[in-house]
């Protein structure tokens, strides 16, 4: 095996922290939404919505960059 095909690890590993960090925000978006859906009389219920709706959209985007990341390391472009 030639040195060139090796894993970049220290790229892997980048690609692995932003995979954590996306899991994380997979529970929290969806439990948040949870509690401003079921107290829709109180006030903060638009604000806890907005919030949980942006960490939603920030695990998807994170999932999707931390599996680029983790491909470049495997395979070189």
């Amino acid at each position: 095996m030639d040195e060139n095909n090796r894993t970049d690890k220290d790229i892997l590993m980048k690609g692995v922290k932003k995979l954590g960090i996306s899991l994380l925000c997979m529970f929290a978006g969806p439990s948040l939404s949870y509690i401003a859906l079921s107290n829709k009389d109180k006030s903060l219920y638009i604000p806890l919505l907005i919030a949980s709706i942006a960490i939603c959209i920030a695990a998807i985007v994170l999932l999707y960059i931390g599996i680029n990341t983790i491909l470049k390391s495997m395979f070189k472009k």
